[in-house]
């Protein structure tokens, strides 16, 4: 099937993935999720303030906000024994019906005035319970949908879309909840997840089995496990290529968390400023990371290691003058390069486990990947709040970026020492 005219007008490396039948029906409902996510990023905290007792709204945001995102860590691990079978669609699409489902109750209960605190938290909970699986369906169905040679550019696409729900689902929920309750946009992102399910199972293989993909029937069809019985961390340990980019992205994310509860206590405390400031601050990077998102699928022919080396250095060197005392036009546009250098991170992450799992065992890798990376960013946050008692939000962010630097550095020595032509290979 020859990919439509309206392709002609993409980059050459994007042209290809939209020939694609399955690819094309999935792209618009990921993207739409993200926009729902994107909404619920404000949306979830909102709506905890609103409907918190007297005194307690910070709790209740702070627990809303972690059920939002860390069970996921938890069902990877304690749901691995039975999912870990299932084809990739079947995953992502339970992840996308559960979540439907769930958050779209909490209009429902809200509409009802039985939103009670306990309530909001359990159905958040519950509806990221298996977004670590999810996740890991997602890329490994588009694995077995396309050839190798194009999953980078379809991995530079997703994270685009998620980079680009930054920019823009907080602007629109800030837009909309003008006129609607929180609770509403939450049921927004649930519609998002319903019309991402039935999109899954219309994605159709060569036997014209619902939730088949276009590649190979001996991987794309099989389950997961394929009647092996050791996890997906037993397959990491056993790569270490892949171990090691699970580490470096871990502790990348980690250093990561601190810089996020510093910026928005930087631009009230150092600049006296306001929320548009800081809403200033993440839109210009996730345009940035939208463009470098879109930029990695031209990276295919450099080696990964040093590209992905870069990218964690670039992110650190563009917070150092934050602690430099640079005004703010100068740590915009900081901001802005590091969103532009972290764009294509994502993408050459999962290009690599999809490159070197075998096609049986990667939804299982996948979601060990999830869960351990679900932990990075609460772990570099919680620790951020004692930091900033310590040095301040501009010492913070300053401290960030030299740790992540120190991080490419050691990362880079140690590459060296183990010797492995690995890092010569072409993504």
């Amino acid at each position: 099937m020859t990919a439509p005219r309206t392709t002609r007008l993409l980059p050459q490396a994007y042209r290809p993935l939209f020939g694609h039948a399955g690819f094309r029906r999935l792209l618009p409902a990921l993207a739409a999720s993200d926009l729902g996510d994107g909404m619920s990023v404000v949306a979830v905290a909102w709506l905890a303030i609103e409907i918190a007792p007297p005194g307690r709204s910070g709790m209740l945001l702070g627990a809303a906000l972690a059920a939002y995102a860390l069970p996921g860590a938890a069902g990877a691990l304690l749901f691995g024994r039975w999912l870990r079978r299932l084809p990739a669609a079947r995953l992502l699409a339970a992840d996308s019906r559960i979540r439907a489902l769930l958050l779209g109750c909490v209009p429902l209960a809200w509409a009802l005035d039985v939103l009670h605190p306990v309530l909001y938290v359990a159905l958040l909970a519950g509806s990221s319970v298996l977004h670590a699986w999810g996740n890991a369906g997602k890329y490994s169905l588009l694995a077995g949908l396309l050839p190798a040679e194009q999953r980078l550019a379809a991995n530079a696409l997703l994270s685009s879309s998620t980079s680009a729900s930054i920019v823009i689902g907080p602007a629109l929920a800030g837009f909309l909840a003008a006129a609607v309750s929180p609770a509403w946009l939450i049921g927004l992102d649930a519609l998002s997840f319903a019309v991402l399910a039935v999109q899954v199972g219309r994605v159709r293989g060569p036997s014209g089995e619902a939730g088949r993909t276009d590649g190979p029937p001996d991987e794309a069809a099989a389950p997961v496990d394929s009647g092996r019985s050791a996890a997906g961390l037993h397959l990491l340990r056993k790569q270490p290529e892949l171990l090691g980019v699970l580490a470096l992205t871990w502790f990348f994310n980690f250093l990561y968390g601190p810089a996020e509860v510093a910026l928005p206590l930087h631009v009230t405390d150092d600049l006296h400023a306001g929320a548009g400031l800081l809403g200033l601050y993440w839109a210009l990077f996730g345009a940035g990371a939208v463009l470098g998102g879109l930029a990695a699928g031209a990276l295919r022919r450099f080696p990964l290691w040093p590209v992905t080396l870069t990218i964690v250095a670039g992110w650190g060197l563009a917070l150092v003058p934050f602690g430099l005392g640079a005004p703010a036009a100068v740590t915009l546009a900081c901001f802005t390069l590091g969103g532009l250098i972290y764009g294509p991170f994502t993408a050459l992450s999962y290009t690599l486990f999809q490159d070197r799992t075998p096609a049986a065992w990667l939804t299982t890798v996948l979601a060990a990947r999830s869960a351990a990376l679900l932990t990075a960013g609460p772990v570099g946050t919680a620790l951020g709040g004692p930091l900033i008692a310590l040095m301040g939000p501009r010492g913070v962010l300053a401290a960030s970026g030299i740790a992540t630097v120190v991080l490419a550095l050691v990362a880079a020595v140690m590459r060296a020492r183990t010797g492995q032509r690995a890092a010569s290979r072409l993504i």
